[in-house]
């Protein structure tokens, strides 16, 4: 069985390297942080204190960290884990970043003899704790074969969707604006229904089982109307920076995202009055500048 490591233990690392242990992996992990590591050593995992120590002990690594230049750092750089994996390692990039750094980082691998797996994905804190994450993972096959039973530890659905790094990050990009659009067309409709004196619970209610009901919708949904703003495992900062992402590669493709855009303003606002906040903190922007707010049992000025 392979040895694996996950670098970044927050809401999302976390539970990569608890379905790791569950499934028997040895897992080593490294973070910044002494209370997550703490936490990830609790649940079985070995701690490491540098990303060369980790390299040298694993066999694959789940990189999930917030943003391409730290993913850069812990890979690339000169105790990165390039320098110290065996030949025939593989790092697996989980973390979202831009689908341009994801492909220096594949080139600046090539030759080492180090696989890169770029892999982000999809499915929040609750997917991350329960291993049900979507994968968009893009690699040659025959790497994908060597570490499926690794990528499935923490994962229900892995799409091959390309060989090579960038490919997967440029699918992600794309689910992000759709999701973004999603959140921020129910934060409005919410506060819409507290302004017009609607019952949070009938709302939820009928937009669940109707065409417009899905995951995201349904949990953003649920989250405002119980007044949780806070501590769900999807802080606004990384959904606000998945926007960035997928608006700074629609620049790039020159493709117009009037939608997407007008999700990134919201969640701007959101960001700047709330930074600590999760996702749905937005909807209390909103509702500040109507005068009501959509609880479960009723709207309230």
């Amino acid at each position: 069985m392979k040895t694996t490591g996950v670098i970044g233990l927050g809401d999302m690392g976390s539970g990569l390297a608890k379905n790791l242990i569950t499934n028997g992996f040895e897992t080593f992990g490294l973070d910044l942080d002494a209370e997550r590591v703490a936490a990830f050593t609790a649940m079985g995992g070995k701690a490491t204190k540098t990303a060369a120590q980790m390299g040298a002990a694993c066999d694959a690594v789940f990189v999930m960290v917030m943003n391409g230049e730290q993913a850069k750092d812990v890979i690339l750089g000169c105790d990165g884990l390039i320098s110290h994996m065996a030949k025939g390692a593989a790092v697996i990039l989980t973390a979202t970043i831009k689908p341009s750094e994801a492909k220096y980082i594949a080139k600046a691998m090539h030759g080492s003899g180090i696989h890169l797996i770029d892999a982000p994905v999809s499915g929040g804190f609750p997917g991350a704790q329960s291993g049900n994450l979507t994968m968009m993972a893009a690699a040659p096959d025959p790497v994908l074969d060597e570490f499926q039973t690794v990528m499935e530890a923490v994962s229900a659905t892995i799409h091959r969707i390309g060989q090579t790094g960038g490919e997967g990050q440029t699918m992600k990009a794309c689910l992000q604006s759709l999701i973004g659009s999603i959140f921020s067309a129910t934060f409005e409709a919410a506060v819409l229904a507290a302004k017009a004196g609607i019952s949070g619970e009938h709302l939820f209610n009928v937009i669940s089982t109707s065409g417009a009901g899905c995951g995201v919708a349904n949990t953003a949904l649920e989250n405002i109307i119980d007044r949780r703003f806070a501590g769900t495992g999807s802080n606004i900062n990384t959904m606000h920076k998945d926007l960035t992402i997928a608006l700074n590669l629609a620049e790039q493709l020159e493709v117009p995202m009037h939608t997407a855009s007008s999700a990134m303003q919201i969640f701007h606002a959101g960001k700047s009055k709330y930074p600590d906040g999760d996702n749905w903190a937005c909807t209390r922007v909103i509702e500040d500048i109507v005068g009501a707010e959509l609880h479960r049992t009723g709207a309230r000025p």
